[in-house]
């Protein structure tokens, strides 16, 4: 009997198993076409359920005859007379607990039944419904039609459909067309009452004074990722003084938290991160001085931040489904912003879906040389023949971050230098050495074809070096100048210490290491381009998404190895030379070492500086938000009457200001009392003519002066006014007397001239040692 009992015992609880399998909840993320599949394994459970109960009943029927068995012998007598009376008594609670058990059973079979009877009726209609789904014709979705019939055909491409729930029939290409995408409008029979859970109130940031946590997110496993560390480490003090000094200044403000995901899509195995096995070997770390300055300062502002350098924790992050990136995320984007490269765009694209469309405008692009609108715009680089590797992407042209401030129609994002205490200053300018150079250049050919400049240069200078070489290899460099190897940076700033110059040999272009020796009270010589530099004579260039050459689209030209330091900082500190001209080049060298000058650091490129630039494009710039725009394009536009012009003559009557009896000023960032329209002379660039009245092109204001009365104000006869696509315009072709205005705004570029044209140019004022903000931009 006991072993009888253990059995059904031990069958009960089986069976109970099994039941619990086939009953088990519903998952949240089951597709909505499994309905059948479920109600099958429900009829199976029914099954269950009856077997259970049939079981159930013999074992009380097995368990009652030998509860009359013994009632019937002499069990008791003899040797079992001493087992205690009270010993079967577990055995009776037992069977009262089975009956309990098998009358719910009972029960729960019929409710199931009538659960299952409901649910058939239920599938028959869903299954019927499925059968009958037609495509709608509604005029506000007209793409739904073709979108289905490119799913009848296609939706096997990608598994991505499947787990979504599309399996071939009509209406789970609707469902999916309505419900995941936004091509169809939604289906009457499904539910549409799922609430949208509120977003959690905002956290407000707040300066950090560790980095600690930062160097935690950077992770390890790659060369790159211990440079910025190590540089994040060494700069970590400035970036805490500078953190207090912002967070004064700023006064309490109220600041949002922003989440935000840095993607370094070039460190990313998928794009071959050339950069990593190269930072022991000489290699360019102009890239990851700049990300490290980023990361650092985006975590001392306090922001939420996570770092991605492969494709498999950035599909991770995103919430990329599983296929080949034909499907939206599988969620709402948790970032609200995301810094990344131009690879990392790439595979953004490529695994997004239509995500990426819908949340392209909070990606910002770290982008070392710049993109130009022309290049930007996919449309106007394929007709007018800018289109590149790099280009074509239709996003707002400030939205690209460059190294140096090479033209306003990007944002300008930067890197820093170390700064140097009172004491520093005082001990460099006590031990430089007048007659010490260093040359610029890692790599052993940047020394190849520069014999004859070095030898000038030997006259009057001990030449060092710092060129990578392996042992059982020496550097091809001459035997007169002392190379000291590949140097860690603290040594390589020392050695900048003692120099009093810094040669540049012509590339690498625009790194930092320039404004380093410059910080260090070095004086940098470089050569002067002639011709200029660029994408028609220039290999480097090539490809590139900007023109940068000395034509009737160019931005501007690269005379210089360094346009920054020859453009804004310049003499005493910066000496731009012919190098084919042995004269001037000596007589640089010598007036170069009776030159005193101190270390200079502009503001900008300071670690405070990069704080407060970063903080202000976080605070005020928002690509996401549609603002007005220009009147609807037209051919030709017939007189009409417009309102009152917001812009004003200035009082010499020499160009435009926002007027303050306007009345009204549009939220703009940077504000409008900023903005000061002035015409171009021919051949002109708008960075070049507000760069005359010591302003800086402003591309954002365009919007406010593409209208034909501005044109009236500045006196400006039109014989006609057109909208083209054109990113010259708007513009006046005076010797015709023929005025254009910007048909596309995502055209609207300061870069650009023509000798045929005049341009309006939106220009402002700029904060001394900041040109990216304006003097009331924060």
């Amino acid at each position: 009997r006991i072993f009888v009992l253990g059995i059904g015992f031990f069958t009960l609880c089986f069976l109970m198993t099994s039941l619990g399998g086939q009953f088990s909840a519903k998952r949240p993320g089951d597709s909505p076409f499994t309905i059948r599949t479920e109600v099958m394994g429900a009829l199976e459970s029914r099954g269950v359920l009856r077997r259970m109960s049939d079981m159930l009943e013999m074992l009380m029927k097995r368990m009652d005859i030998l509860a009359r068995l013994e009632n019937s012998t002499d069990f008791h007598k003899g040797d079992e007379a001493r087992f205690p009376l009270d010993r079967f008594q577990p055995a009776a609670g037992l069977m009262e607990r089975i009956q309990a058990i098998a009358q719910n059973v009972s029960d729960i079979a019929i409710k199931v039944d009538q659960i299952l009877r409901n649910s058939l009726l239920n599938g028959k209609v869903m299954e019927g419904r499925r059968d009958q789904c037609e495509v709608p014709r509604d005029p506000k979705y007209p793409d739904c039609a073709g979108k289905v019939e490119w799913m009848r055909a296609r939706w096997t491409s990608d598994p991505c459909y499947a787990f979504f729930g599309v399996d071939g029939t009509e209406c789970s290409f609707l469902i999916y067309l309505s419900e995941v995408e936004w091509f169809c409008p939604p289906l009457p029979w499904r539910n549409h009452t799922v609430a949208v859970p509120s977003p959690p109130p905002r956290a407000q940031a707040a300066f950090r004074r560790d980095l600690a946590r930062l160097l935690e997110l950077i992770g390890t496993g790659k060369e790159s990722l211990s440079f910025m560390k190590k540089r994040i480490r060494h700069l970590a003090q400035q970036w805490l003084r500078a953190a207090r000094r912002l967070e004064q200044r700023l006064a309490g403000q109220q600041r949002d938290q922003k989440h935000i995901l840095v993607h370094i899509g070039f460190l990313t195995e998928e794009s071959g991160d050339v950069f990593s096995p190269r930072v022991l070997k000489g290699g360019p770390l102009g890239e990851m001085v700049q990300w490290a300055d980023i990361l650092a300062a985006l975590f001392m502002l306090g922001h939420s931040l996570r770092v991605t350098v492969s494709l498999k924790e950035l599909q991770s992050h995103l919430g990329v489904p599983p296929g080949r990136g034909n499907c939206p995320l599988t969620s709402p984007l948790p970032f609200d912003l995301i810094y990344t490269d131009y690879h990392g765009l790439q595979q953004m694209k490529q695994h997004m879906g239509l995500s990426f469309k819908k949340y392209r405008c909070r990606v910002r692009v770290i982008d070392t040389f710049g993109t130009e609108p022309a290049y930007n715009h996919e449309e106007y680089a394929t007709l007018r023949g800018y289109r590149t590797n790099w280009g074509y992407w239709n996003l707002q042209p400030r939205q690209f971050m460059t190294m140096f401030p090479h033209t306003p129609d990007n944002s300008f994002m930067g890197f820093v230098s170390e700064e140097l205490n009172q004491t520093e200053r005082q001990l460099i300018k006590a031990n430089k050495v007048s007659s010490m150079a260093v040359v610029y250049g890692k790599e052993a050919s940047i020394w190849k074809g520069k014999e004859k400049f070095l030898a000038i240069l030997n006259k009057y200078m001990e030449i060092h070096g710092t060129v990578y070489y392996e042992t059982q290899r020496p550097p091809e460099v001459p035997a007169f100048v002392k190379n000291h190897g590949l140097l860690p940076q603290h040594e390589f700033q020392q050695l900048l210490r003692k120099a009093k110059l810094f040669i540049g040999f012509g590339f690498p272009y625009e790194g930092p290491a320039p404004l380093e020796a410059i910080a260090n009270g070095c004086v940098f010589l470089q050569a002067r381009f002639n011709p200029p530099h660029s994408s028609l004579n220039h290999e480097f260039f090539r490809g590139k998404p900007t023109s940068r050459e000395a034509t009737g689209t160019a931005v501007f030209q690269v005379s210089s190895q360094h346009p920054y330091a020859e453009d804004f900082i310049g003499k005493p500190h910066v000496w731009t030379v012919d190098y084919n001209n042995s004269e001037e080049f000596e007589a640089a060298i010598k007036t170069i070492m009776r030159t005193q000058v101190d270390p200079y650091l502009p503001y900008e490129y300071t670690c405070e500086g990069m704080l407060e630039r970063i903080h202000a494009y976080i605070q005020h710039q928002d690509f996401c938000t549609t603002s007005s725009l220009p009147p609807s394009p037209k051919t030709k536009s017939p007189p009409m009457q417009s309102p009152p012009s917001p812009l004003a003559l200035s009082p010499n009557s020499t160009h435009l200001v926002w007027s303050p009896s306007a009345g009204w000023a549009p939220q703009a960032w940077p504000p409008v009392a900023s903005l000061q329209v002035w015409v171009s002379e021919p051949q002109h660039t708008c960075t070049e003519t507000c760069r005359r009245h010591g302003l800086v092109c402003e591309p954002s204001f365009f919007r406010f002066l593409n209208k034909e009365e501005v044109f009236l104000q500045l006196s400006i006869a039109c014989d006609s006014t057109e909208y083209e696509m054109n990113h010259l315009y708007p513009a006046v072709a005076e010797n015709v007397r023929e005025c254009y205005l910007q048909k596309e705004p995502l055209l609207f570029s300061c870069a650009g001239h023509h000798a045929k044209y005049r341009r309006l140019c939106p220009c402002r004022d700029f904060r001394q040692g900041q040109v990216a903000l304006c003097r009331d931009c924060l």
